[in-house]
């Protein structure tokens, strides 16, 4: 039997997908915003910011993927049913992975919807 994390560990892996959404939505948003006011102006065009967008947004994607990845490696771990829902450490384990993955998965769909901001806006206002 493999030695399970602790607890504290399960629970950080639970929220570093929407913290990084989180993260990524405010980058977006200071940088356009910053954009608009010292360099282009209130009509300007997004131009330049629009990549560093995709950038931050290839950055988070890759590391909420990551951290989708070592959530599912976690929610699979052993031969359990699917429904977690003993009363056993294993089954705690595996339904914070769960939760993680599921976490991870909404937290990628929202980092894409930020991210179409930048693509179909073309200026600041």
């Amino acid at each position: 039997m493999t030695k399970l994390s602790e607890k504290n560990e399960s629970l950080w892996l639970l929220i570093l997908s929407p913290t990084i959404w989180a993260t990524h939505f405010l980058l977006c948003y200071f940088t356009a915003a910053l954009w608009c006011a010292k360099v282009a102006g209130r009509y300007g065009s997004l131009g330049d910011v629009r990549i560093v967008i995709m950038i931050y947004t290839a950055l988070a994607l890759i590391g909420i993927g990551i951290i989708g990845w070592i959530a599912f490696r976690r929610h699979t771990t052993g031969t359990a049913t699917v429904p977690h829902d003993f009363d056993t450490p294993q089954d705690r384990h595996r339904f914070l992975g769960f939760a993680s993955l599921l976490l991870s998965l909404l937290s990628a769909v929202g980092t894409l919807y930020v991210a179409l901001v930048a693509v179909f806006m073309e200026t600041c206002h």
